[in-house]
């Protein structure tokens, strides 16, 4: 396993959730941690202080990775005040909850915005990042947090799913663009167990599609944010010759993907 002590990771979203955990996770192997929010201050700051308990060194830096400005000064901060940047991981999402079958419930604003944090953001992160990465005698490494929704089509909308399609294609774009410096590989979750699904479908939807997917997974679980960011972390220190892949973490319900409500 490659020893990322002293790294340097900016981890997107990472106020709550996936990234939180992910931010957790690398600060307990001894990486340096930028701690990225849009509006969660008050629990970014917890995450931080979590982090630096594990002896390692955080910024915390306000956000929307929609705006080009915004990833630019985020990685110009972190280059600051560490002198390089090793790891990124575009885990900053959001979604607007519609069924597929409601054409009208999306609007091209919509599409727009769910595009602008999905789909914009991460390129625009990895374009600021790339200049940094290439010089390192050592390069870096990307992660994206895509969704099983990118290529089975289910989840929250039809422009969630889409936009997760997009980030997933992107990668293996990016992948062969920015090798050999660079590596870029994406983690696709299925269902999540937190706060960002229950309180986006409410608690009766949650649970009914909790235990949907439950029933539907070889596995028989779902995915929780500590178990997304061992995926992440596997990409980061696992193989270093592996770039341009996806690694579904749904405990195998992709190969049953059968929506909520149809059979």
């Amino acid at each position: 396993m490659k020893d990322i002590s002293g790294k340097v990771a900016i981890v997107t979203g990472s106020g709550t959730g996936v990234g939180a955990a992910t931010a957790r996770l690398l600060a307990s192997q001894g990486c340096h941690v930028v701690i990225n929010y849009s509006r969660s201050a008050e629990a970014a700051e917890k995450v931080a202080r979590e982090c630096e308990a594990l002896g390692v060194q955080t910024l915390t830096c306000r956000a929307n990775v929609a705006d080009d400005t915004d990833c630019r000064a985020m990685v110009d901060r972190a280059l600051s005040k560490w002198g390089h940047v090793d790891i990124l991981v575009n885990n900053a999402g959001t979604t607007k909850f519609c069924d597929h079958r409601h054409l009208e419930g999306l609007s091209s604003d919509d599409f727009l915005s769910i595009y602008g944090v999905n789909v914009v953001g991460p390129f625009q992160m990895i374009r600021a990042v790339a200049k940094a990465m290439q010089s390192q005698p050592e390069g870096g490494v990307v992660v994206n947090v895509a969704s099983t929704a990118a290529v089975t089509g289910i989840g929250s909308s039809v422009a969630y799913a889409a936009s997760k399609g997009a980030l997933v294609t992107m990668t293996l774009s990016l992948a062969r663009a920015l090798g050999p410096e660079i590596r870029i590989n994406a983690v696709c979750p299925g269902f999540i167990q937190g706060d960002w699904l229950r309180e986006g479908l409410g608690d009766e939807q949650y649970e009914a599609a909790k235990s949907h997917n439950e029933r539907n997974a070889p596995l028989g679980v779902t995915a929780c944010p500590d178990t997304v960011a061992d995926a992440i972390l596997h990409f980061i220190t696992g193989p270093q010759i592996i770039t341009g892949e996806t690694l579904m973490v749904d405990g195998g319900r992709h190969l049953n993907s059968v929506p909520l409500g149809r059979r």
